[in-house]
């Protein structure tokens, strides 16, 4: 197996068994080798503790990392390459770090020890944003048989995610579900007056253009992916939590707002980190890209 290699978080929790995994399946379907990282951030013990890398304090320290690793390198099946390391520094700065020479970047949505506070999503949030490969998150359970689902909303930003949504179906042999939401404009007078200021049908029409317009390249390039259109007015988060429950992974777009929220990523991201019923990809573009500079 050669290649950028699948990279995976792990701190001995099951979480961070869950992102194993997941990581696992990902190198056999890419068929590239795995890399397992634990975080030993030194900041987050006492000013007392003795430093010294080769001190009893922290050979004593190194135990929990050590057998972390060694339990997930036992974990992964025979004809993956795997390589298992300790690095220290905060799991933010590890996990972006090894971002940049990864195919694609695993953490759970719990974790402890190497990766406390992913069960609030400061550290997935994070990375998601900061990351220079896509970021898969393990949460829920997968429907087996169920299509992988990507959020469409037009936006050059998000051009990424649904040539990862592609790429991704046609390596696990499933369809895709390509999902846009939209709402009317803002009511400002009794609902009775509402057909007066908009034409629904109208909306729908030019928003049903929208989606057939961002697959239509991609739809080329795979061309024996299976896609279903799914136009729904209604929210985005919504609509698309709803959806996991009967997919295999979601992916999405990494948006950034002007006024970000806890985890600096848009709404939609934030509820499905939260609350989908799969893995949730999420996928930023690449720096430099038109995509990026016009994200906001």
């Amino acid at each position: 197996m050669t290649g950028k290699p699948i990279v995976v978080g792990v701190d001995g929790s099951p979480g961070g068994l869950r992102a194993l995994d997941l990581a696992v399946h990902e190198a056999q379907l890419r068929e590239l080798p795995l890399r397992v990282v634990y975080a030993n951030s030194w900041a987050r013990h006492p000013a007392w503790v003795d430093t010294d890398p080769h001190g009893p304090v922290a050979q004593r320290l190194g135990i929990e990392p050590r057998r972390a690793v060694d339990a997930a390198l036992d974990r992964i099946p025979a004809g993956i390459t795997a390589e298992g390391v300790m690095l220290i520094g905060s799991p933010t700065s590890v996990l972006v770090h090894e971002s940049q020479s990864a195919s694609v970047l695993v953490v759970g949505h719990r974790g402890r020890g190497g990766f406390p506070g992913l069960a609030l999503g400061s550290v997935a949030g994070k990375v998601a944003i900061h990351a220079g490969c896509p970021v898969l998150i393990a949460r829920g359970q997968p429907a087996p048989d169920g299509p992988v689902l990507v959020g469409v909303d037009g936006a050059p930003v998000n051009e990424p995610a649904i040539g990862f949504g592609f790429e991704e179906a046609a390596l696990r042999g499933a369809d895709l579900a390509a999902l846009h939401t939209w709402v009317g404009p803002a009511s400002t007078g009794p609902g009775d007056m509402l057909p007066l200021v908009y034409d629904p049908a109208v909306l729908e029409a030019q928003e049903s253009v929208l989606l057939s317009d961002a697959l239509a390249g991609w739809q080329v390039k795979y061309p024996d992916v299976v896609v279903h259109r799914r136009l729904l007015r209604s929210r985005a988060a919504g609509a698309l939590v709803e959806a996991s429950r009967h997919a295999q992974l979601v992916v999405l777009g990494a948006h950034r707002r002007n006024t970000p929220t806890v985890l600096g990523l848009g709404s939609v991201s934030h509820a499905l980190m939260h609350h989908a019923d799969c893995p949730v990809a999420i996928v930023r573009p690449a720096p430099g890209s038109a995509a990026q500079d016009l994200r906001h």
